[in-house]
């Protein structure tokens, strides 16, 4: 069995404003219902924008679990919208617009919600509320610190956390609802609710039409004190065709701008805060406006070109910053390498940026690189890393202390050109009989003049390569 809606949604701008806030769409398929806020920072613009751009999900092609899905694209669309209003006008910064919206497909609902306007059902006599929220008293209530009937009369009942505003971060509450006929459904903004009792509320919706039942409830929030703008729609679910037809339905800030309105509107009337202003006269230093007090943890922000220089600043500032000190550090690093011919001592370290040196040569020793081996010498040509400067001098030590060794080892002569095995052959050996055991072979005396003494030996790849 597929069902329908019979709808109707009525908006006023209420006793005490001048300007409505709020703005309302109710189709065959979709109910939706956006309350502007941020006072002189164009909610209007906020919620007429944000119902011109869900409303295209008032479509007979989505259906089922489909509708969670669209429904949160739509918002998410929504969120850019405001997002781009922003940049095209600066001023605009801070406003924002509550979301509540039922999308039906004949069986079920799908329910979207972001913000402290409200959706309720009316089932057999009982009024359940559908939508959470999002606010600082339903906060408290939820952590149980206070009780539903003090959230009614709380002094900052109409604290709101979560909006949608253009920022990234908002996301709303999604659902998927039964559905019977029978039912009676409600979108409104708080302008009712923060009045109006919900038993007064049930009684209300329990007869009459959609169009009267929407009459009655804003005259009850209007009777009560309400000083807000007041939104209401009521949609029956039918079996028969419905009554109101299927023609769309806009009021408030929509509808007003869909005409030619520039959006801006009359600034909003201020209230006035009991006892006066204490000097007697018509001041107005006690003038507070409920609007900007929804807005109080995001106040409207100016001057929006300065921050970003600022943030431009400080960016540049950090990696400014971070440069100076990665160069400094590299002024501390010491390492022994070549200049040339000579080895010297470097500061910094070896790597180079276009344009920057990161080393120098700090000192320039009176050692050769020649004078060294060729292992050393191959160390230093590669640089040699130290801790410190000392550490570098440390270095340079040792390279000419090994270079003073291989300067100081005698260099082997060659033995003469006419050794002992020379003589002639037919001469016997006076000094070696060949009787005699090799033990008593000629005395160290017949060793031929000029050959190194076997007690201090050379050791040529010590310092092999030293030229």
């Amino acid at each position: 069995m597929t069902l329908s809606l019979d709808y109707a949604t009525l908006s006023d701008v209420g006793r005490v404003r001048r300007n409505n806030e709020d703005s309302a769409y109710a189709g065959p398929h979709l109910l939706l219902l956006a309350d502007g806020m941020g006072g002189a920072a164009a909610g209007e613009v906020a919620s007429a924008a944000a119902v011109q751009v869900i409303r295209r999900l008032d479509t007979a092609e989505i259906s089922g679990e489909d509708m969670i899905e669209a429904l949160a694209g739509a918002v998410h669309r929504a969120n850019e919208r405001l997002s781009e209003l922003v940049e095209e006008d600066p001023e605009r910064e801070g406003m924002g617009s509550t979301v509540t919206a039922l999308m039906f497909d004949g069986k079920r609902l799908g329910l979207a919600h972001l913000g402290d306007s409200r959706a309720y059902r009316l089932r057999d006599g009982q009024l359940y509320q559908l939508s959470h929220d999002h606010t600082f008293v339903q906060s408290l209530v939820d952590e149980g610190r206070i009780s539903q009937e003090e959230a009614f009369t709380h002094p900052h009942r109409n604290l709101i956390l979560r909006v949608l505003d253009g920022r990234p971060d908002s996301d709303p509450d999604l659902e998927m609802l039964d559905v019977q006929a029978g039912d009676r459904l409600m979108l409104c903004s708080d302008g009712l609710p923060d009045y109006v009792s919900d038993e007064v509320i049930a009684a209300s919706m329990a007869s009459g039409t959609p169009d009267s039942v929407v009459v009655d409830l804003i005259t009850h929030a209007l009777e009560a004190g309400s000083n807000d703008n007041v939104t209401v729609l009521v949609a029956d679910v039918v079996e028969t065709e419905p009554a109101s037809g299927v023609q769309p339905q806009l009021v408030g800030a929509a509808a007003e701008l869909a005409q030619g309105s520039t959006g801006r509107g009359e600034p909003t009337v201020a209230i006035r805060t009991s006892g006066g202003d204490g000097h007697g006269g018509g001041g107005h230093g006690g003038a507070v406006d409920p609007e900007e007090l929804r807005y109080a943890p995001r106040p409207p922000k100016r001057f929006a070109w300065l921050r970003r220089i600022a943030v431009l600043l400080v960016v540049l500032g950090l990696i400014g910053g971070g440069g100076w000190f990665a160069y400094s550090w590299t002024q501390k690093q010491y390492y022994v390498g070549t200049d040339g011919d000579y080895v010297a001592i470097f500061k910094g370290i070896e790597a180079d940026l276009p344009g920057l040196s990161l080393s120098k040569v700090y000192e320039r020793q009176t050692l050769q690189v020649d004078k060294l081996p060729t292992y050393s010498r191959e160390q230093v040509e590669s640089n040699i890393q130290a801790d410190d400067l000392a550490g570098a001098r440390s270095i340079v030590a040792e390279l000419q202390h090994t270079a003073a060794e291989c300067a100081a080892k005698p260099t082997p002569t060659p033995k003469p050109s006419t050794p002992a095995p020379s003589t002639p052959v037919s001469k016997p050996p006076v000094s070696t009989p060949v009787s005699k055991p090799p033990a008593s072979s000629a005395p160290p005396s017949t060793a031929p003049t000029g050959t190194a003494s076997p007690s201090t030996p050379v050791d040529p790849d010590d310092c092999d390569g030293v030229r």
